[in-house]
């Protein structure tokens, strides 16, 4: 009997044992799971704060931007808050908070864009609703519904169908969009509302002082003019169209030509921020020309020059990117060179096009850069433009030309950017007209030089 009570103990001691061996594990699990929660959770956060310092170290103007939209809200609520204020113009005081959320934009030109447009539309949209109204009041009761509505039909239509029109919605697309919501809470409210025009009035008014709000807040509180960040813009460009040519004189053209991988240097990607950058372009040029003068910038300032040159550098980063591809190919693939004569001539003249036309491009990016007017392109561009036209003509007689096709590819595809160029240094030199850049102390005598593509 004694030996079966002491089995029976052991057992039970054993069991307990296990139990809380089972629970202990259970807990340890749970504690190893939630820490590695927590750490994940941890490691998010840090790097979402990390990708914010980023994004604000890269342009402090965004920061600053945002606490501009936080003091206009601020300024707008006052209306609210002050009961004297907030009796004058009643629940449309919320109009004004609606106005700065929707109207404050990074730029100068986009915060003007948009609250004008607002502005307008909505006065216009308030005096021919309060128009419609008081026509379709003559119809007695049962015609003034069906007068709104023909009326809110034909207006909407017309509007929507304008917005379609290139030259509207570059510039007013906004305004019209305004224009239709506007008209279209005045006209179908006014069968209910009883004092219309004292509507209109206090939400045209609370309108009015969010625009203000955003103009001040915008222009005098570390403005950013799209102006300025479109001439920097263009003067990047040039830039980086002529680190691509360089690098295509060193290493591809030149007597110590890399023999490496081309495929991962560094100056066959720098077109590409060029070929992405023609949305940010046409946006900013719509928006500058909204903006008063500042700086060195008038009022009347050649904006749609810089569109023009824009377009062209795009161009000539479009004939860049079929160049970089094919020097790629061609080093891969490895063709021997049939005639190393030709070869050594093609390549001679490929480096000299790509080193005057570098020179070209660094001269007229210091040009607008400086808003001095450019030294004559024609002297810097007279050498490569020679060099091409050579080329082009001696490839096109000599016989070995079906011998060495692949150098000749990219003779011409080179040839074609020096054409390119020239286009670009003449819009330059229009922009400095238009502009009235400065001219420089020293001034040589311009050389006129007829293309003939």
């Amino acid at each position: 009997m004694e030996v079966d009570r002491q089995i029976r103990e052991g057992v039970n001691d054993g069991e307990a044992t296990a139990g809380r061996g089972a629970v202990g594990g259970f807990f340890a699990n749970c504690w190893l799971r939630l820490r590695s929660v927590l750490v994940g959770l941890w490691c998010q956060v840090a790097g979402f704060a990390r990708k914010v310092g980023r994004i604000a170290r890269e342009d402090p103007r965004r920061v600053a931007h945002s606490l501009k939209v936080g003091l206009a809200l601020t300024l707008v609520s006052v209306l609210y808050y002050v009961t004297p204020l907030f009796k004058g113009f009643g629940v449309s005081t919320l109009w004004a908070v609606l106005t700065v959320v929707v109207v404050m934009e990074y730029t100068v030109g986009g915060t003007l864009s948009k609250g004008l447009n607002r502005a307008f539309a909505t006065l216009v949209a308030g005096f021919i609703a309060v128009g419609a109204h008081q026509v379709a009041n003559r119809c007695g009761a049962q015609g003034e519904p069906i007068l709104l509505a023909i009326f809110v039909f034909l207006l909407a239509s017309a509007a929507t169908f304008s917005r379609f029109i290139p030259e509207i919605k570059a510039k007013y697309d906004y305004g019209v969009t305004i224009f239709i919501l506007t008209f279209s809470l005045v006209a179908v409210s006014s069968y209910r509302v009883e004092e219309l025009i004292q509507l209109a009035h206090q939400r045209f008014s609370t309108i009015v002082i969010g625009v203000l709000t955003c103009l001040c807040t915008t222009i005098f509180v570390f403005p950013v003019w799209a102006g300025q960040d479109l001439h920097k813009l263009a003067t990047a460009n040039l830039d980086k169209l002529a680190q691509f040519l360089e690098g295509m004189e060193s290493e591809c053209f030149g007597e110590k030509a890399a023999s490496e991988n081309l495929e991962g240097k560094s100056f066959l990607q720098v077109y590409k921020s060029v070929l992405n950058s023609k949305a940010t372009e046409d946006s900013l040029s719509n928006f500058a020309k909204w903006e008063p003068g500042h700086g060195k910038f008038g009022f009347r300032h050649p904006w749609s020059q810089y569109q023009k040159l824009g377009a062209l550098c795009h161009q000539c980063a479009t004939s860049m990117e079929a160049l970089a591809s094919y020097v790629i190919t061609l080093q891969k693939s490895q063709y021997p060179e049939a005639n190393p004569e030709l070869t050594l001539k093609v390549r001679t003249a490929c480096r000299e096009m790509s080193s005057h036309s570098a020179k070209a491009l660094r001269e007229l990016a210091t040009a607008i850069q400086t808003m001095a007017v450019p030294p004559p392109a024609s002297i810097t561009m007279s050498a490569a433009i020679k060099v091409a036209k050579g080329l082009r003509n001696e490839l096109s007689e000599d016989a070995a030309l079906l011998q060495a096709m692949h150098v000749a590819v990219t003779a011409t595809l080179l040839s074609d950017l020096v054409t390119i160029i020239a286009k670009i240094a003449e819009t330059v030199d229009n922009l400095a007209w238009h502009a009235h850049f400065k001219n420089p102390e020293k001034t040589q005598k311009d050389i006129v030089i007829d293309i003939q593509s």
